[in-house]
């Protein structure tokens, strides 16, 4: 298994990420059969694993937990926060309030007293970017996360985190997880390069763009509509997270060193991470 640094933190993980959105009711329900596949990759040399509080409204951060008892210091645990989670009318987004509900609720599920990497699953427009920042900055004072991170964020508010982190004294964002494969390569066009420039670790999910790249999709069959837990980024893209046998959502990593237009390398990034969904 080989390792690469996520970003400019210092942290290594392992070139395949083990994500977990299949886990529990949305996907695979079997606890059991969940965790052997949690071990199993830990067993195979995979150190870093991605699920969110909306994936299966928690239920999979209970599974992760579970499965990580014993070897929870060997392991980079990343979650993410922003979906709509239960009915409450301010339960979910990017406010102060309610990363601070969200973060205490992932560490209870997740059994840990604190989290590696904490991204905002979506941009929230509906909170200035300042108040979402701070609250997270708090966080990795107060030692409850280590690092936190954005996913799907545009390339503009990428570059608008980095600056407003810089002008209001705020440690700065460590990561992005934007969509990419060989059928979706936005990303290439300017969320790697500003990943280069400022740094920043890039976990890419739904590399096989939501099975049509592993032959989920048959000719002569409907293609299913896309589908994901409310608040999750699937069906936001033309790549969007697949269904794997037994909850599985296994993810690979690589290092953005080489030229534009190369899905195996990039340009500056320190460190890559795909999550396949």
């Amino acid at each position: 298994m080989g390792y690469r640094t996520l970003g400019k933190t210092g942290v290594k993980v392992s070139r395949l990420t083990l994500g977990a959105m299949n886990f529990g009711s949305y996907g695979n329900s079997d606890h059991e059969d969940a965790i052997r596949i949690i071990q199993r990759a830990l067993d195979a040399g995979i150190n870093i694993i991605d699920t969110a509080d909306v994936y299966s409204q928690g239920e999979s951060e209970t599974i992760v937990g579970k499965a990580l008892a014993g070897r929870r210091d060997n392991v980079v645990l990343a979650t993410k926060f922003h979906g709509q989670f239960g009915d409450g009318i301010n339960t979910r987004g990017s406010s102060r309030r309610w990363i601070f509900q969200a973060v205490e609720r992932s560490l209870r599920r997740l059994q840990t007293d604190h989290i590696d990497l904490y991204q905002a699953h979506k941009p929230d427009p509906t909170v200035d970017l300042s108040e979402t920042l701070s609250a997270l900055d708090d966080l990795v004072r107060q030692g409850k996360i280590r690092y936190y991170g954005t996913t799907t964020y545009e390339p503009y508010l990428l570059v608008e985190a980095q600056w407003v982190a810089e002008r209001d004294g705020l440690r700065r964002p460590a990561t992005e997880q934007p969509p990419y494969s060989i059928l979706a390569r936005g990303a290439e066009r300017a969320t790697l390069p500003i990943a280069g420039r400022y740094g920043l670790g890039v976990l890419t999910w739904s590399p096989l763009a939501g099975g049509w790249l592993f032959g989920r999709h048959q000719a002569g069959q409907q293609a299913a509509p896309p589908a994901g837990p409310g608040g999750s980024r699937s069906g936001t893209t033309p790549s969007c997270r697949s269904t794997r046998p037994s909850g599985t959502s296994p993810s690979g990593s690589t290092s953005w060193r080489g030229r534009p237009g190369s899905p195996s390398r990039s340009w500056r990034s320190p460190s890559s991470s795909t999550t396949r969904r």
